[in-house]
C-alpha cells in the first residue's frame, strides 16, 4: 500500500440518536471503516474543542473520497457543508492523456481534494466549498478546455450551481450534500465545439476528417514521387499539407501540455515528425502524423461508444408524463412530477417515474433497470399513500421503476420519487462516477508512464551521441533517435486500461449490474472466494412447510387440520408457513375450528379443538408439560428432521401425539445452477455465513452446492469471519441484501448487494449492485469481470510487448515508417479488444 493520506470530515455527530462522540454508534462507524480495504485508521478528533471530526487515514489508490462518503452515509451520518462534489459529463469524449491532464490540473486547484476525468467525458470532483465554489470551478474548467453545461447542478435544487446560500436547507443542517449528491444532470450538455480541444470546422468528426485528408495527401505525394508523375516539389508540397492536417490537433494538445509544464506523448511525436522533416524524410514524418492522428480519432470514437452506452440509460425514461388531475389528465414534463402524483401509463409505454401501481394490472419489462429477461406481473396496492412511504419494502409485484416498459395492460402509478431521485437516475449518476474512477492497474500504468517517459527522453538524448562511438553521420544518428522516440511512446499503454474499464462498466450497467469503478471490476475478476448471506440471498427469505410426518394412530389429514385450525390465529412467520402449506395439501377438506388460542412464549401455541386441548410447539415444550413426554417414534421423526436442517413443530391433541411438521427457508430456484456456474468461472470457495444454527446452514449449503457453511453467527461475528477469509485467501466478495449485511459487505474486498433497484441503502453500500433480486445475475457479473481482467492483461502485454520489441529494433536500424505502423497498430488493437466487452454475452 502506498503512503496513506489523512482526511478530516466534519460530521454532525450530535444527532438525536447519537448524544456524543463517545456513543457506541460512533465506535461502530469507525470499526466499520477500519475494516475496509484501503483504510489504515479511522478515529474521532476535536472532541475537547467541541468540534468533533472523523479523521480517516486512507490510501487514495485503493478507496476514493466518494466511496468514503457512501460508507459514512450508509451508517446513518451526514457530512456537513464543508465538502461537496459534483459529477458531470463533457459532450465530446477526449483522449485518455487529455483526460489525465485535465484531472491533474484540477487536483492542483486550492480546495480540490480529488478529481477524476474519464476519456469518455465523465468528470467527478471532490472539493472544499469554503475554498472554491462552483462558479469558480466552471471558470477553471473553461480555461482547461473542458466546458461542461451544468456540471454538478442538482435538478432538485437548480440554485445550487450558482448560490452557496442555500446551505440551510429544509433539514436545518449546513450542508449541500443532498443537493449535490443525489441529483445530477447527466444529459448531454452540449459543450459546443469550443468546449473541447477536438472541436473544429466539422464538429466532433473534425479530427477523423483531418486524418483522412492527411492520409489522402500522403498517398498522392507517395504515388507521384514513386512514379515521377509530377515534379518532386509537388510530392513535398503534398507531404507538407499532410503535416498540417495530421498534426493540427496534435499540436493543439502538445501546446496545452507544455503550458501545463507536461512533456507527453503528443510532444514526443511532434519532435519525431520535426526531426524527420529536418532530415528531408517528409514522407515518413507525414506517415507518422497521419497514423498518430488516425489513432487519436479512433480512440475518441471508442470512448464515444462507451459514453453512448451510458447515455442510452439516461434516455430510457420518457420526457413527459400523463398526470391524472381529478377526472381529467394533463401532460407534464418529468421535472414537474411530485411525490404522490398519479400518472397514467398506456400499454407499451415507458414508465416515467418510480412508483406503486394503484389501478390496473399488467406485466412490465424491467430489463432496462434490472436486466431481468422475463416481464414481471404487477398489481395494485390498496393504499397508495402508505405504500410510497415504505417504497423500498414493497414486494416486486407492486413497485415499478422509471424507464421500464409497460405491457398490454393500462395502469395508473402513484409517484414515489421525483425524476432526479429515481433508481434509473441514481444508476446513471453512479455509473458516471464509476467511469471517472481509476482502477488499480490504471494507477500502475500512470505511475509507469511517469517513470518511463523521462527514461525514454534520457535514452534518446544518449543516442544523439552515438556518433562518438559508431562511425556514422549525425543525420543517421539523429534519425535513429527519432525512430526510438516513436517506438517508445506508450500510446497503447495509456488507452489500454481505461478503454477496457469503461467498456466493462457500460456493459454491466446494460445488463442490470451496477459496478462502481475499475477497482471492484478488477477485484471481482481476480478473486476466488465468495461469501453469501443465507436468508434472502441463497434462500427465498420466506419459510415453507416442507415435511409432514404422522405418528402411529394418526392421519395426515387430522394432523394438518389441527395445525391449520390453531396456527391461522397467529401472525408468526412459521405459523404463516404452516397455514399456507396445510391449505395447499388439504385442498377442499372440511376445516376444524379452534378456540381459546393462547401463545406460550418462546415455546408454541395452545388451543381448544372439539373439547380437547391441542398443543403446537417446539420439542422442548413437551419436556416442560406434565405427562407429555414424546413417544419414541415421534422423537425419532423430530430428530431426523432436525438433522436435515428443518425447524420442527410437534402437534399433540388431547392425550395423542399426531406427528411432526418440518419448516425450512427454501433455497432460491436456480441457486444450485448459480453455484455451478461460479465454479466453472474459477470461484474455488463458496462460503455461507448465517445466523441460523449450524445444522440448518449445513443443510442449505449442501442443497445449493456450497463448499462451506458457517452458522450461529451474530452480525459482528459475520464481520470477523469476512476478515478471516480475507486473511486466508487475500480477496473475498460478500453477497447480501445491502441492509442487514452492510458491515460484512463493507469489510469484504467487494461487497455485492442483491435487489438494489429501489433500495438507497443497497445502492450506497455495495461495490457491485445486482439491480434485480435475482441470484442468476451473479455469474454474469463475475464472468464479465473475469473477461475484463483478461482484456486488461492482454492489452498490457500487447502495449508493453510492442514497445519492448520496437525500442531495440529501431536502435538497430528499423525505420520510422515501420515503427509507427506497429506503434499505432498496437494502439488500435487494444482499443478494438476493449470494445469487445460491450458485446459480452455470458456463456
Amino acid at each position: 500500500m502506498s503512503q496513506s493520506q489523512n482526511l478530516r470530515l466534519d460530521l454532525p455527530l450530535l444527532l438525536p440518536d447519537v448524544p456524543d462522540a463517545g456513543d457506541a454508534c460512533v465506535a461502530r462507524l469507525t470499526e466499520r471503516l477500519m475494516g475496509r480495504p484501503g483504510i489504515a485508521d479511522a478515529h474521532v478528533v476535536g472532541v475537547d474543542e467541541g468540534k468533533p471530526q472523523l479523521c480517516v487515514h486512507y490510501d487514495p489508490e485503493v478507496i476514493s473520497v466518494a466511496r468514503l462518503r457512501e460508507l459514512v452515509m450508509s451508517a446513518g451520518l451526514e457530512i456537513t457543508g464543508k465538502f461537496a462534489h459534483f459529477v458531470g459529463t463533457v459532450a465530446t469524449p477526449m483522449h485518455a492523456r487529455a483526460a489525465e491532464r485535465i484531472a491533474n490540473e484540477l487536483r492542483k486547484l486550492p480546495g480540490v481534494i480529488e478529481a477524476e476525468v474519464s476519456a469518455s467525458g465523465a468528470m467527478r470532483i471532490e472539493y472544499d466549498r469554503r475554498e472554491i465554489d462552483l462558479a469558480d470551478m466552471h471558470r477553471r474548467l473553461n480555461a482547461l478546455g473542458a466546458t461542461v453545461g451544468t456540471v454538478g447542478k442538482s435538478t432538485a435544487r437548480p440554485e445550487a450551481a450558482n448560490d452557496e446560500s442555500h446551505a440551510d436547507d429544509e433539514h436545518g443542517h449546513d450542508h449541500d450534500h443532498k443537493g449535490s449528491h443525489e441529483g445530477h444532470d447527466h444529459k448531454d450538455h452540449g459543450a459546443g465545439e469550443d468546449g473541447h480541444n477536438h472541436g473544429g470546422p466539422f464538429g466532433e468528426k473534425s479530427e477523423l476528417i483531418f486524418a483522412a485528408l492527411a492520409g489522402s495527401l500522403l498517398l498522392i505525394g507517395w504515388l507521384c514521387g514513386r512514379n515521377d508523375l509530377l515534379p518532386k516539389w509537388f510530392s513535398t508540397a503534398c507531404y507538407v499539407a499532410s503535416y498540417f492536417f495530421g498534426g493540427y490537433f496534435t499540436v493543439k494538445e502538445a501546446l496545452e501540455n507544455l503550458r501545463a509544464r507536461r512533456f507527453e506523448i503528443d510532444t514526443l511525436m511532434l519532435v519525431a515528425a520535426g526531426g524527420a522533416a529536418a532530415l528531408g524524410e517528409w514522407g515518413e514524418g507525414a506517415l507518422l502524423l497521419f497514423l498518430f492522428s488516425l489513432g487519436h480519432s479512433l480512440e475518441q470514437y471508442a470512448m464515444g461508444r462507451a459514453k453512448r452506452a451510458i447515455e442510452a440509460l439516461a434516455k430510457l425514461a420518457p420526457e413527459t408524463a400523463t398526470v391524472r388531475r381529478g377526472t381529467s389528465t394533463e401532460v407534464v414534463g418529468l421535472e414537474q412530477l411530485q411525490v404522490g402524483d398519479v400518472v397514467v401509463v398506456k400499454p407499451n409505454e415507458r414508465l416515467p417515474a418510480d412508483g406503486v401501481v394503484v389501478v390496473g394490472t399488467s406485466s412490465v419489462n424491467q430489463a432496462p433497470v434490472t436486466g431481468e429477461s422475463v416481464p414481471v406481473d404487477k398489481r395494485p396496492v390498496e393504499n397508495g399513500k402508505a405504500a410510497i412511504e415504505g417504497f423500498e419494502r414493497l414486494p416486486p409485484e407492486n413497485r415499478v421503476f422509471a424507464g421500464t416498459i409497460n405491457g398490454a395492460g393500462a395502469i395508473e402509478v402513484m409517484v414515489a420519487r421525483k425524476s432526479d431521485q429515481s433508481t434509473m437516475a441514481r444508476v446513471v449518476k453512479m455509473v458516471t462516477e464509476a467511469e471517472a474512477q481509476r482502477s488499480p492497474t490504471q494507477q500502475f500504468t500512470e505511475k509507469f508512464e511517469r517513470i518511463f517517459v523521462p527514461s525514454v527522453l534520457a535514452l534518446v538524448g544518449l543516442l544523439m551521441f552515438a556518433g562518438l562511438v559508431v562511425d556514422e553521420p549525425f543525420s543517421a544518428t539523429f534519425y535513429r533517435a527519432m525512430a526510438v522516440l516513436v517506438a517508445a511512446s506508450p500510446c497503447a499503454l495509456a488507452i489500454s486500461v481505461p478503454s477496457a474499464v469503461l467498456s466493462g462498466v457500460a456493459r454491466a450497467a446494460r445488463g442490470g449490474v451496477l459496478v462502481k469503478g475499475g477497482g471492484p471490476l478488477e477485484n471481482l475478476g481476480t478473486l476466488t472466494s465468495i461469501a453469501f448471506d443465507k436468508t434472502g440471498t441463497l434462500t427465498e427469505g420466506r419459510p415453507k412447510l416442507t415435511d409432514v410426518a404422522v405418528a402411529s394412530g394418526a392421519t395426515e389429514e387430522e394432523l394438518l387440520s389441527v395445525a391449520l385450525a390453531v396456527e391461522e390465529h397467529s401472525d408468526h412467520p412459521l405459523a404463516s408457513a404452516i397455514v399456507a402449506g396445510a391449505r395447499e395439501r388439504l385442498g377442499s377438506a372440511a376445516l376444524l375450528q379452534a378456540s381459546e388460542v393462547k401463545s406460550i412464549t418462546g415455546r408454541g401455541v395452545q388451543a381448544q379443538i372439539g373439547g380437547e386441548t391441542a398443543y403446537i410447539g417446539k420439542p422442548v415444550l413437551f419436556t416442560e408439560l406434565p405427562d407429555a413426554a414424546m413417544p419414541p417414534d415421534v422423537e425419532e421423526i423430530n430428530q431426523r428432521f432436525v438433522n436435515d436442517g428443518r425447524t420442527t413443530m410437534v402437534i399433540r391433541k388431547g392425550g395423542r401425539f399426531l406427528g411432526v411438521l418440518g419448516v425450512m427457508d427454501t433455497p432460491r430456484p436456480g441457486a444450485k445452477q448459480v453455484t455451478e456456474s461460479l465454479r466453472k468461472l474459477g470461484i474455488e470457495r463458496l462460503i455461507m455465513i448465517s445466523g441460523d444454527n449450524q445444522k440448518v446452514a449445513d443443510a442449505v449449503a449442501q442443497t445449493v452446492g456450497l463448499t462451506e457453511a458457517r452458522g450461529d453467527l451474530m452480525p459482528d461475528q459475520k464481520v470477523e469471519e469476512i476478515k478471516k477469509l480475507r486473511a486466508q485467501h487475500g480477496k473475498v466478495a460478500m453477497v447480501g441484501d445491502g441492509v442487514n449485511d452492510a458491515p460484512a459487505m463493507a469489510n469484504a474486498t467487494v461487497g455485492i448487494a442483491m435487489g438494489a433497484a429501489g433500495s438507497d441503502v443497497a445502492l450506497e453500500t455495495a461495490d457491485v449492485a445486482l439491480m434485480a433480486d435475482d441470484l442468476a445475475k451473479l455469474p454474469f457479473a463475475v464472468g464479465l469481470s473475469r473477461s475484463t481482467s483478461r482484456v486488461i492483461k492482454q492489452n498490457l502485454w500487447v502495449s508493453l510487448g510492442v514497445v519492448a520489441v520496437l525500442i531495440p529494433a529501431t536502435i538497430f536500424g528499423l525505420n520510422i515508417g515501420t515503427a509507427v505502423i506497429f506503434h499505432e497498430g498496437s494502439t488500435l488493437l487494444v482499443v478494438v479488444n476493449a470494445l469487445r466487452l460491450l458485446a459480452y454475452k455470458p456463456e
